[in-house]
This record gives structure tokens, C-alpha cells and sequence, in this order.
């Protein structure tokens, strides 16, 4: 089986955070490869990963990076594949890498989601593996209709609180 998804991060102390698209690739049983490899450390590799990840059967690259978070922008410039990265909250509470991630230069997008938002980054890594994988795209469908389903639960669940002032 060839991995789907490539989730990579900067280094293995993002490994908290990134576990978390990891755990969700896995409930939905897509297909993923999970690595460390740093922009500035392990350039040759991060090169040698982007230019050869769409011929390995990878379809999307999650690239998890703090501070400087060069890694999802040097991975878009060496490959056609969507790249979603993911700011690690570091000094600057993630700002910085978010910066650094979605102000890249014209024909190097990277789409970015929330700081520390890995989850995000699968959820959207497999809505564009759905646009052409039908069994993902029912996937996708059971995952959003449980979304619903779990705040109509948690707004029953309110109901039983009790409290001296409340209005129903």
C-alpha cells in the first residue's frame, strides 16, 4: 500500500501536535507516511522528499514547521502537489511560522490552517483526496454528518443542566 498522505515535520518535538493528523488519517483509514525532515538541517532530503513524493503515490503533503517554518514553503517549491502547512505555536505563540507560511511568493502557494491546527490539515487533505476517490468522498460525508450529530447531542445534553435563572 502506498501512502495517500505524507505528513512531515520540522522535528520530532512537533510530534504532538502532527500525531493528531496522524490519528485522524488513521480513523479514516487513508493511507499515510509520517516523517521528520528540517528545511535547514536536512535540506538534500527535504528536496529529494518533494520531488519525489507524487511518483511514491503521494497525492497531498502536510508539513507541520515552528519558528522560522521554512519546511512547507521549500517542499512547494519543489513539487506540484498541494502542500498544507501547519504553524507550530513556538515564540511567538505561531505567529511567525504562520507568517512565514502564507506569505509565500506567487506560484508557491501553501494553504495554511489554524497554529498547532494538524487535525484541519488532514480533515482538508482528505477533502481533496475526495475530489477524485469516491469511497473518500463517502468518507468525508459520514465524517461532516458526525460533526452535526455530535453538537445536536451536546445541545440535548445542555438541556439537563439546571440553573436557578435559566430560560427555555
Amino acid at each position: 500500500m502506498k501512502p495517500l498522505v505524507s505528513i512531515i515535520m520540522g522535528s520530532t518535538s512537533d510530534y504532538d501536535i502532527m500525531e493528531k493528523a496522524a490519528k485522524f488519517l488513521d480513523e479514516q483509514n487513508i493511507p499515510f507516511e509520517i516523517n521528520a525532515l528540517s528545511a535547514h538541517r536536512t535540506a538534500e532530503q527535504v528536496m529529494t522528499f518533494a520531488k519525489n513524493a507524487e511518483q511514491r503515490g503521494v497525492k497531498v503533503i502536510i508539513a507541520g514547521a515552528g519558528m522560522a517554518a521554512a519546511l512547507p514553503g521549500a517542499i512547494a517549491a519543489e513539487t506540484t502537489l498541494p502542500v498544507i502547512g501547519v504553524p507550530i505555536k513556538g515564540c511567538f505563540d505561531g505567529l511567525d511560522s504562520m507568517l512565514s507560511m502564507i506569505q509565500m511568493p506567487p506560484g508557491i502557494p501553501v494553504a495554511t490552517v489554524a497554529v498547532n491546527g494538524s487535525m484541519n490539515a488532514a480533515v482538508l487533505a482528505m477533502e481533496i483526496l475526495a475530489l477524485t476517490d469516491e469511497d473518500i468522498k463517502h468518507k468525508m460525508h459520514c465524517y461532516k454528518a458526525s460533526l452535526k450529530d455530535k453538537i445536536i447531542k451536546a445541545n440535548e445534553d445542555l438541556k439537563s443542566k439546571e440553573f436557578k435563572n435559566r430560560v427555555f
